[in-house]
């Protein structure tokens, strides 16, 4: 992905960066070939016209508004609503009807739409993600939603480019908004679901890693198996617990700073950092850890991925694994499908269900879940404080030599995925799976 600054205007001209964070008003152009066909909305009357009318039908019951430049206001939102203002209408519902919910995103990254609460006003669809688009019309779902590229299908080598092109952005981009154990992935507070009481991160995180080496009885003698190696962070607190690490990753870029990081603590004699597919590994281990990377693994691997770790755990083992869920219906229904998250964010990723979980298990393994315990809740106040971290750094961000359409397309990321676990339509889970 290029890095290179976009335009304001719709004629390529330079500017200098920002040094803090655009008004409202500030619309991002981004160039062709920086973005390619980004700049230009698809034209298709038709379709924008199809696009108007459901997303009105929509939007009319939920509690927010929505507001056009002539002063039009639509939803049921009252005055406290979180509000969804559209810059150019006409742009917005072109690329929503070429795209639908890619359209939604990409009009956000160049401007179309804004919000001054952004999960709030994403998170009324997330929570009627399923009704949006009326029963008669769900049939055609299939023939206008885009279908997952076969070069980002997770073989061998797919797998080591759909980790490439998110892990291997930038080490420092990470850094700009992660705590100090660099933990990407669900915190663990001590106050779920309940208002944000200023718990430290670095205290939820670790709490979050002592969770899940816990559930997979990671202790003083135990060999591990790490699937997914982060920057390092659960390795080190396994090693500190007296386990021997094994860790293994596709992102060069991880590997180079958990190395640093492992060394740093004085471990290097207790962790390896292998840059290798999970696929690849030999040998048996007391316990296999993996957090939040079965998202990347594909549906059609799930099975292969178990069966790995079956085959590595020892007799009497215990696999410990974080995941993202998403209901089952819902999982089949956008299984295969194309999303905006894809396109710009997890290419070749699917997140899967409990009972996918479970029927995988017990179809191809003898692992069956043992112990749970569930975080989503705790996942959305995570993301509130990446995102909110994120866009107060925009300018270090930008020094980085990324653009403000990229800055705008991370915001959307983060605050598209708050929505999603604060509404229950997603959620993640600790599980220990083991053998009867």
């Amino acid at each position: 992905m290029s890095t290179s600054t976009p335009d304001r205007t719709e004629k390529s001209t330079s500017s200098t960066k920002s040094t803090k964070a655009p008004a409202a008003h500030v619309i991002p152009r981004p160039a062709e070939g920086h973005w390619p066909g980004l700049a230009t909305p698809p034209a298709n009357t038709v379709r924008a016209r199809v696009a108007k009318s459901l997303f009105l039908r929509a939007v009319d019951p939920l509690n927010l508004r929505v507001t056009f430049p002539d002063g039009t206001r639509r939803g049921a939102g009252g005055a406290d609503s979180p509000v969804l203002r559209l810059i150019r209408p006409d742009e917005f519902f072109q690329r929503l009807g070429s795209d639908g919910l890619i359209g939604l995103g990409e009009a956000w990254m160049v401007g179309d739409w804004d919000s001054d609460d952004l999960p709030g006003v994403l998170g009324p669809m997330a929570a009627r993600m399923g009704a949006l688009i009326p029963a008669p019309l769900q049939r055609f779902r299939r023939v206008v939603d885009r279908r997952t590229p076969s070069t980002e299908v997770n073989d061998l080598e797919g797998s080591r480019e759909n980790i490439h092109r998110h892990y291997d952005l930038s080490n420092d981009l990470f850094q700009t908004f992660l705590d100090e154990t660099m933990s990407y992935s669900s915190a663990w507070f001590a106050a779920q679901g309940q208002p944000d009481d200023g718990e430290d991160m670095q205290v939820a995180q670790e709490r979050k890693i002592d969770g899940i080496l816990d559930l997979a009885r990671v202790g003083e003698g135990s060999s591990v198996l790490e699937i997914g190696s982060g920057w390092g962070g659960l390795a080190i607190r396994a090693a500190q617990r007296g386990a021997t690490v094994l860790t293994v990753t596709l992102s060069a870029e991880q590997k180079s700073l958990a190395d640093a990081r492992i060394a740093a603590a004085g471990l290097g004699e207790k962790i390896e950092v292998r840059l290798q597919d999970y696929r690849e590994v030999t040998g048996t281990f007391d316990a296999v850890v993996s957090v939040e990377m079965i998202e990347a693994v594909g549906k059609e691997f799930w099975p292969e991925y178990f069966r790995t770790v079956d085959s590595l755990l020892k007799p009497g083992g215990r696999f410990g694994l974080q995941t993202i869920t998403m209901p089952h219906d819902r999982m089949l229904a956008t299984a295969g499908s194309y999303s905006w998250i894809h396109k710009y964010v997890f290419p070749g990723g699917i997140i899967p269900s409990l009972q996918a979980i479970d029927e995988v298990n017990d179809a191809h393994t003898t692992l069956k879940v043992v112990e749970s315990r569930r975080l989503g809740l705790s996942y959305a106040r995570t993301l509130a404080r990446w995102r909110e971290t994120f866009l107060a750094q925009q300018a270090e961000v930008e020094a980085l030599g990324f653009d403000e359409t990229f800055v705008r397309m991370w915001d959307f990321y983060l605050g598209y995925c708050e929505a999603g676990f604060a509404t229950r339509y997603l959620d993640v889970w600790q599980l220990s799976l083991g053998r009867e």
